[in-house]
């Protein structure tokens, strides 16, 4: 039998029903209420100042959390999984329960006075005050009597959190308006996601409209009966978004799926100009002159003026490569047009840069995506994806076997173990090199269907922790996908970027599994939301390394690995565009700092968020869209289908350029001359992905480095260097 044969913790359970789920929310809430009513019942530091430890009352307020991570975002899980819309329902039900506590929890001023109490008998209280950019390191955390950095860093930011959670305000009525808003936001945040999961809407084409179209996607859709008989209906999920803004040869067809998806989810429109008004009120009464100075301060940036100094350096060093970029892609489209007896306006649009970056690529670079495809079907992408991980890390992946994923249910029925059945398992371990020893589950859920999330994201399950007897539970994780099914003559292919984003998430995976920390809130991608992205943006490099794209190939048909050739052609494709492609994430970036740094609150009441958003993509990104038609610049809103600020990254989108800087530093630093150095893999893993947040980010980041972090190999990479 082998080694890895048997771990020493079950995988979580995914046995929920709709009563249960609610159920379990609320009995959490119950626990962790009675805990906290007991030790304000029990501890006065007024009376005896010396009873206000860490130990007495930090400790088993952790120890509650870590048990409650167990379940908690299991529960809040079914809604993006779930083929059950009763359980969805469910799940965001608990979610919102267990959001609305934990607002309750963080505005408890007699739980706030003892974590006061045992701040100010520690010691920290004296040196950060006098130094409020020092930080929390090990000499600091042992002169003030911590035996860990990690306690030290937790009893600080505790305190803090009470503080930006509106204890700093009198009570009253400013404290009472900023629960009633924090709650309001969190109902926001759950509807807004709600919204999005739950979007089915979608177009009907005839064949001819979608001509151009891989006919593996064609087969995919549904076919029209009654008045759309003959027809095909495209959804607006990726698998079929995509491939049809990247091939469909009529701009008719591809302006009419652009414009629709930007407009898929107009109820969220009236819930994002709410969530940014509201957290401009709760920003100004804590004392912030905007929402991004109250979120960023404890960010790697600091300051807002810090980002949009970045952002807009940035912007002045990409917008003359936008314009080249977007000038040549032109010249194509105005050939292409020429050809095919098309009109042609001399307006490069939104909805034809797929098209025409898609054609430049094939043309120029000899490069036919769904060529490249074939040599990267999903099952054997995935293994050769967790080899190098196995290499580089020191890791072993085992899948779990038919029998291994059943359980015997309380009526005696057999039942697999995950969420769905398309759903794969792993048990993960260390290799002989690392001592053997069980590192936790990954699950992958890779196609979509109706009700799933619809992008790419990584979710923690249950994160790993030290337990009260010292011994550890360990982290299980969930990579949830949309690449296209597998149909009856092909298996699931992956275009080289789904190749890479597959690579990226697995990426946060893999740093959620290399966890070792003390508290379940510092495990794994519980880092700073602008650091948080630079582990898994450094591995996208493994993409582009000529060796790890033949291992990870092998053509779905003949099994034989990628010519040389056709790796050399879509390597030299690598920064094919880059400027426009950074160039539209700099809108991203721009615009949520510029909806969160209002100069006062009645410039937000008056703003057109719509317009904003719309504005902002045509002058940053140098791509047109209806404006340039005529059409007033409220046509679409986008905003209303971006998840990422209402669900996170509110003030914090440029954190996916911001952490570039640091992911691009380190892969320069100790792998660009050998990426499967396992010497350098393993000081990777152990100095930074083990870390989690559970010291400075910058403190992790330097220890890697042996320097402080510089912009030299980003700009460098980018090819826009001084």
């Amino acid at each position: 039998m082998s080694k890895y044969a048997n771990p020493p913790q079950a995988p979580p359970l995914f046995t929920g029903t709709k009563e249960s789920i609610v159920a379990d929310s609320k009995a959490l809430c119950d626990r962790t209420r009675q805990l906290l009513d007991n030790l304000v019942a029990t501890i006065k530091p007024d009376e005896d100042p010396a009873s206000a430890t860490f130990e007495s009352v930090l400790k088993p307020q952790i120890e509650d959390e870590n048990q409650a991570s167990l379940s908690n975002r299991v529960l809040g899980f079914y809604q993006y999984v779930s083929a059950d819309s009763e359980l969805r329902n469910a799940s965001t039900e608990a979610e919102k329960i267990l959001d609305e506590f934990a607002i309750e929890c963080s505005m408890r001023e007699d739980v706030f006075r003892l974590v006061d109490a045992v701040y100010k008998n520690s010691g920290l209280s004296e040196t950060l005050e006098k130094d409020k950019d020092r930080v929390i390191d090990e000499a600091l955390a042992k002169s003030v009597g911590f035996d860990d950095i990690e306690s030290a860093r937790l009893l600080h930011k505790e305190r803090k959190s009470y503080i930006k959670n509106g204890l700093g305000l009198p009570e009253g009525p400013q404290r009472d308006r900023f629960k009633e808003i924090k709650k309001r936001l969190s109902q926001i945040q759950i509807e807004f996601q709600k919204n999005l999961n739950e979007e089915n809407g979608g177009l009907w084409f005839t064949p001819e409209e979608l001509d151009g179209v891989p006919q593996d996607v064609l087969d995919t859709l549904e076919k029209g009966t009654g008045e759309n008989e003959g027809k095909l209906r495209l959804t607006f999920k990726y698998p079929d978004l995509f491939p049809t803004l990247k091939f469909a040869k009529n701009p008719e067809t591809r302006k009419k799926v652009f414009i629709a998806n930007e407009n898929k989810c107009n109820q969220n429109v009236p819930l994002f100009k709410e969530a940014i008004l509201l957290r401009d009120e709760a920003a100004r009464l804590l004392g912030y002159p905007d929402h991004a100075s109250f979120r960023i301060e404890d960010k790697m940036a600091k300051t807002p003026q810090a980002v949009l100094d970045f952002l807009n350096d940035l912007k002045t060093r990409l917008a003359p490569g936008g314009v080249k970029e977007r000038e040549h892609l032109l010249e194509l489209k105005k050939k292409d047009h020429e050809a095919r007896g098309l009109p042609f306006d001399g307006n490069y649009y939104l909805w034809d840069h797929r098209f025409y970056d898609r054609m430049m690529v094939e043309q120029e670079y000899s490069i036919d995506e769904n060529a490249i495809a074939e040599y990267f079907p999903l099952k054997s992408t995935v293994a050769g994806m967790l080899r190098i991980f196995e290499e580089l890390f020191g890791l072993v992946f085992v899948e779990l076997t038919p029998e291994d994923r059943k359980r015997i249910s309380p009526t005696g029925k057999a039942e697999d173990i995950a969420w769905h059945e398309d759903v794969i398992i792993f048990s993960v371990w260390d290799d002989d090199t690392e001592g053997n020893g069980f590192v936790g589950y990954l699950y992958l859920d890779l196609h979509p269907r109706p009700g799933k999330y619809g992008h790419a994201a990584n979710f923690n399950l249950q994160p790993g922790f030290l337990k009260s007897d010292g011994t550890r539970h360990y982290p299980a994780t969930a990579l949830v996908c949309n690449f296209s099914k597998p149909t009856p003559t092909k298996p699931s292919l992956l275009k080289h970027d789904e190749v890479v984003t597959l690579f990226h998430e697995l990426g946060h995976g893999i740093h959620d599994l290399a966890g070792r920390t003390r508290y379940s809130r510092y495990h794994g991608t519980s880092t700073v939301r602008d650091f948080v992205e630079a582990p898994s943006q450094m591995l996208e490099n493994w993409c582009w390394t000529p060796s790890q794209l033949k291992s990870l190939s092998s053509h779905y048909q003949t099994g034989a690995q990628i010519p040389d050739e056709l790796i050399e052609k879509l390597i030299a494709t690598k920064h094919v565009n880059d400027a426009l492609f950074n160039l539209r994430q700099l809108h991203f970036g721009l615009f949520d700092m510029a909806v969160h740094t209002p100069k006062h609150h009645g410039e937000l009441e008056e703003l057109d968020v719509s317009k904003l958003y719309n504005e902002l993509r045509a002058q940053i990104s140098q791509i047109q869209g209806p404006e340039a038609l005529g059409e007033p610049s409220t046509w679409g809103n986008g905003q209303a289908t971006f998840g990422h600020l209402i669900g996170g990254y509110d003030a914090g989108y440029y954190g996916y350029l911001y952490s570039q800087v640091y992911s691009t530093d380190m892969f320069y630093t100790a792998f660009k001359t050998n990426p499967m150095d396992p010497v350098q893999g393993r000081r990777y893993r152990h100095t930074v992905l083990e870390k989690g947040g559970s010291q400075d980010e910058m403190l992790s980041l330097t220890q890697f480095l042996g320097r402080k972090p510089s912009t030299e190999a980003f700009y460098k990479e980018l090819g826009l260097s001084d």
